[in-house]
């Protein structure tokens, strides 16, 4: 399957970035940059998901005057690209520095080549018998343009589950930037006209991404988040999708995920529970690096890092 560019080296995510915290650049081969400020003028930068054919050789001297000119304390780059596949540049041997990766480095893409029946018998058969559930006791999946009915459900979520959320303004901007080019659609399940769950699904070119979704705690029995994730797929190959990145699970080896989500459901361990079930390949990023422009203040964010763990 064939890499296309990410969804997070977009225009639209440096447009959406830039109105949030974030100041976006971009570099030769259109390459997106984004920075934070800290205090006293410092800054840090970061390269999400960067093509892994990226020219860093040829693109660095001018990536390093950018970085200095905004008082850069370090740059930390991901690329695109998955362990064990080929990287055209040694970040290691050009004073990179491994580093924690900001984006989840393990996840779980689904397979959307072939027909429908073809990605249901590869999915475990409760999935499947879930997706037909929710279908017969009269659960729908629709577009929909309702942020705000998104949002509040997402606040739901991440009280119930634990996990910190956007703000309001953040999801509706995002739906503006890539709904309207079809790179993005907010999908609700309901019954009889009452919403139960909903997602933001992302894609470009052949990859599509879930990267935001939520539900009620009301008739959760009619299994909504699993015709919500099936809808979503059909939705992806309907644009010409080849995968669909289901976008984090705990970063351990897949005999340690088999072995122990039965009896774990904290952080990641619940939603590797429900996406396992969608027949995809655990795959893991190759990580990130970083790029040290003042060792000093790089060393005490470390230090201050490690402390809080």
């Amino acid at each position: 399957m064939e890499q296309t560019q990410h969804i997070l080296q977009t225009p639209q995510w440096g447009a959406l970035k830039s109105e949030f915290g974030w100041a976006a650049e971009t570099l030769p081969g259109s390459l997106l940059a984004l920075f934070r400020r800290l205090p006293l003028g410092f800054s840090v930068g970061y390269i999400p998901k960067a093509p892994p054919d990226a020219d860093w050789a040829a693109w660095l001297p001018e990536l390093d005057d950018l970085c200095r000119r905004r008082r850069a304390v370090f740059l930390r780059i991901e690329p695109d690209a998955w362990e064990g596949e080929p990287l055209s540049f040694d970040f290691a041997a050009h004073g990179f520095r491994p580093a924690a990766a900001i984006q989840p480095r393990r996840t779980i893409v689904v397979d959307l080549r072939g027909t429908e029946d073809d990605l249901l018998a590869r999915m475990k058969q409760k999935t499947r018998y879930n997706i037909r559930l929710a279908e017969k006791k009269g659960v729908v999946v629709r577009p929909s343009d309702d942020v705000g009915l998104f949002t509040r459900m997402i606040e739901v979520t991440g009280e119930r589950d634990g996990f910190g959320v956007h703000s309001a303004a953040y999801y509706l901007r995002a739906y503006q930037l890539f709904q309207p080019g079809g790179m993005s659609e907010l999908l609700v399940a309901e019954t009889e006209g009452r919403p139960l769950a909903a997602l933001m699904v992302f894609a470009l070119g052949r990859r599509a991404w879930y990267l935001y979704g939520a539900s009620t705690d009301e008739q959760r029995h009619l299994m909504p988040t699993y015709l919500l994730q099936w809808e979503a797929m059909r939705w992806a190959r309907a644009r010409g999708c080849e995968s669909y990145d289901l976008y984090g699970v705990p970063d351990v080896d897949e005999e340690t995920l088999e072995r122990e989500f039965p009896s774990r459901s904290d952080g990641l361990w619940g939603v590797y529970r429900f996406k396992r079930g969608f027949g995809g390949e655990v795959k893991r990023s190759v990580g990130a690096w970083d790029r040290v422009y003042n060792p000093v203040l790089y060393l005490a964010a470390w230090l201050l890092g490690r402390g809080a763990n």
